[in-house]
């Protein structure tokens, strides 16, 4: 998904529709790219929390104490069909329409988890009204409720989000305020290509040749940098359990093997007594599996009791996987069995007269 950001010059405040209608018109153009599936623009796209605004939140149902106030919440200004373009689901009800915005309707959108925290469930929070903090805001009406998105990045909760039509009326504003600043959000398979990044800028270019584009990046480097941090803390979790896997390996492999081959005169012994070299190594390999076994569970213990350590690094993965640990389990059960098999078949070739001598 390519992402472009724009600042339309001018005063926002004051020609607001125009602002707008050229947006529309720009996407109309960007559209008409070859590859290009679907276009929306919005004041902030996903994981870009540094342009999402802030504010109070209020519910007209809602009964607020003298001195109380409601959460601040994030606010994303988006055109009809950034949903769709962006991914996100609609959960209940509908998406903005263009008949919304230049009809300046009184509507809004809130996300999922917003909608239960307010209302219980997204069904009940349509039909509902809210507003800003601003002072003598118009109250809006809920007619969508969408998906969460993870906007400070997946290993962090998703915000409460409220989302406004790209031209809104705040009173304390002034009559109309449109988004000027905002980012294109376009889904192609071209997207991070520079060629399309050329054809897309020549396309809003021949709207308004003086529209500064800048930061084109794609939805991919974004989710790569809010990963980043999480990302290199996983690569060098990953190399330390490797590399405790291994020298857990080789030593449970030389321990085991050491304390077989320090009992060759026992095994003569058995020999010399009737024993059979296979009945012995059987014993053997059983003595390492119980010792093996013992470990194994102490450390699925110890692991499990670690794991709220892991969980912040995690994204919809539990900390506890049967198969991770039975997976390493299994490998270290393997190395002590092959640990005891081998020395104490190298001690039963032998014969009793030579594994008697042994001291």
């Amino acid at each position: 998904m390519q992402l472009l950001r724009i600042s339309i010059p001018g005063t926002q405040v004051k020609e607001p529709e125009r602002v707008t209608r050229m947006q529309n018109e720009m996407m109309d153009k960007l559209a008409a790219i070859p590859g290009v599936d679907s276009v929306a623009i919005a004041s902030a796209a996903p994981l870009e929390t540094a342009n999402l605004q802030n504010d109070l939140l209020y519910a007209r149902d809602k009964v607020y104490a003298a001195r109380q106030i409601p959460p601040v919440r994030a606010f994303r200004y988006i055109s009809p069909g950034f949903l769709k373009t962006d991914g996100t689901p609609l959960i209940a009800g509908r998406d903005f329409t263009w008949t919304d915005v230049y009809e300046k309707r009184h509507v809004g959108i809130v996300s999922e988890n917003l909608a239960r925290e307010m209302w219980g469930s997204p069904a009940a929070a349509l039909g509902k009204e809210v507003r800003t903090g601003l002072q003598n805001d118009a109250w809006r009406e809920v007619v969508g409720v969408v998906g969460d998105v993870y906007d400070n990045g997946p290993a962090q909760k998703a915000p409460a989000i409220a989302y406004w039509p790209l031209m809104v009326d705040h009173f304390e504003l002034a009559d109309l305020y449109a988004t000027r600043y905002a980012v294109f959000v376009i889904r192609t398979n071209r997207a991070g290509t520079a060629n399309f990044v050329a054809e897309a800028r020549r396309a809003i270019w021949s709207v308004n040749a003086n529209v500064p584009v800048f930061l084109t990046r794609t939805l991919q480097d974004l989710y790569g940098a809010s990963m980043a941090r999480t990302s290199f803390t996983l690569v060098l979790l990953a190399i330390a359990g490797v590399m405790a896997l291994v020298l857990g390996v080789v030593g449970i492999y030389g321990v085991i093997a050491y304390a077989v081959t320090q009992r060759t005169r026992e095994i003569g012994i058995r020999m010399a007594l009737g024993a059979q070299p296979a009945a012995l190594q059987h014993m053997f390999v059983l003595q390492g599996l119980r010792l093996a076994g013992v470990g194994a569970l102490l450390g699925i213990a110890a692991a499990a009791a670690l794991t709220r350590m892991m969980s912040s690094l995690l994204f919809k993965t539990a900390a506890l996987d049967p198969w991770t640990y039975a997976v390493v389990s299994a490998l270290l059960i393997l190395a002590a069995t092959l640990a005891s098999y081998f020395p104490a078949r190298r001690a039963t070739a032998v014969s009793p007269v030579e594994a008697l001598r042994t001291e």
